[in-house]
């Protein structure tokens, strides 16, 4: 296809391909870089066509009768969809600058595939509309204090301690269901202070420690994973890589009595494991037909069982791990129920993130930059501008003693 055959094709005909080769996984299908984008070019298009809503009729010529094409982008179109972001959309500032790169990387794709003749969104007339930016990453800025962190592992901890207590200290004579139900909450109260620990004490990203439903190699960590002898966690990366991640101390007892409480029938089953009921009963009566069980066999092993984790342990029917979203749920709850006092302008519990940032602080301020850029998993340069207000602060103390030093001088 020559370039003019392409100048003439709708905009909307190159985001599947453009979306494959952004992509992650095998088919280029996941990713969240592959959703997200993905979302903004369907706005954009929305836009250009002229389905906004108000009196914006589009970037099509007003006798054309037609989707738009690539014939129709120049500079001016970028500038327009620019001040469209920076007003008409009440965005922040630093959303601005990220929606708008979404389609400057799609537009500079479009010049390197043949159907744009320049790289528009890139041009100074075509930026100049964006708001500055602030240099700050949309709900990425929350740190878990020292408080806070001692806060929740306490509450998360005396529950599990209490939920194992209960269970291990049953009676002989307890109803099998009853037994199987305080096991259940048992599990449950230590699933939940694992991962808080973990994310508390690791600085392990949460997209690297559960499944990620939008890339397939995001699975979750599984038992395998981890050597709790040698206090490290094999984790895939950022980076695309697998690589090690550090255990420190306070999470070994956490993880260690949990897997004791769990048994997991393989090293493959994962360490944070859905209790979905939805899920796992769908998951079970699927993998129990695929054995060869007829229906009425599935219901009546089925109600042997309070719980279907229960009998996914113990007819080794791997369920799959918590998602990313359903962490934050997790935190969500464990946050309201721990009564965690939390201030901050986006979120109103625990974030995951902020688990990673609170250990970050805690290591730049005890170890300096270079030590809690290798825990991190980041650059040095990234972790200086990421905590660049301690070394604000430490300076201005500097400065505040030469201060205190030269008017003890002058007296």
């Amino acid at each position: 296809m020559t370039p003019r055959e392409r100048s003439d094709q709708s905009l909307a005909s190159s985001f599947e391909r453009y979306l494959q080769d952004k992509g992650k996984g095998r088919g280029g299908d996941g990713g969240n870089y592959r959703r997200n984008a993905a979302r903004e070019l369907e706005r954009f298009v929305e836009w250009a066509a002229g389905d906004r809503g108000d009196d914006w009729i589009g970037i099509v010529p007003d006798d054309v009768d037609r989707e738009p094409t690539f014939e129709d982008l120049d500079e001016r179109v970028f500038r327009e969809y620019a001040r469209h972001l920076g007003g008409d959309r009440g965005l922040k500032q630093n959303t601005v600058q990220t929606y708008y790169r979404y389609i400057s990387a799609w537009c500079g794709w479009c010049v390197n595939e043949g159907y744009l003749e320049a790289h528009y969104a890139q041009r100074a007339s075509a930026m100049a509309p964006l708001p500055e930016d602030d240099g700050r990453k949309p709900g990425d800025q929350q740190a878990w204090t020292s408080e806070q962190r001692h806060a929740l592992t306490r509450h998360v901890d005396e529950r599990a301690r209490d939920a194992v207590e209960a269970y291990t200290t049953l009676s002989q004579d307890t109803d099998p269901l009853d037994k199987q139900r305080a096991r259940y909450a048992a599990l449950k109260a230590a699933r939940d202070r694992a991962l808080v620990f973990v994310l508390a004490y690791t600085a392990v990203r949460v997209g690297e420690l559960l499944r990620d439903p939008n890339d397939p190699r995001r699975r979750g960590v599984r038992w395998e994973d981890l050597s709790l002898e040698d206090g490290s966690m094999d984790v895939y990366r950022k980076k695309q890589q697998w690589d090690a991640a550090s255990l420190p101390d306070p999470v070994i007892s956490p993880l260690r009595s949990y897997r004791q409480l769990m048994d997991p029938p393989t090293e493959r089953w994962p360490v944070f494991p859905t209790f979905d009921q939805r899920t796992l009963a769908g998951l079970v009566r699927e993998e129990l037909a695929d054995r060869g069980e007829r229906p009425e066999a599935i219901t009546e092993r089925r109600e042997e069982y309070a719980r279907d984790l229960l009998l996914a342990l113990d007819g080794d029917i791997r369920p799959p791990s918590i998602t990313t979203d359903g962490a934050r749920s997790i935190l969500q709850r464990l946050s309201k129920e721990g009564e965690v006092d939390i201030v901050h302008p986006k979120h109103d519990y625990l974030a995951p993130h902020g688990g990673r940032r609170g250990m970050g602080e805690v290591l730049v301020r005890a170890f300096g930059y270079t030590v809690a850029a290798r825990y991190l998993d980041n650059s040095e340069e990234m972790v200086r501008e990421r905590y660049s207000h301690i070394e604000a602060g430490e300076l201005g103390d500097v400065a505040t003693e030469a201060l205190d030093e030269v008017d003890h001088l002058g007296k």
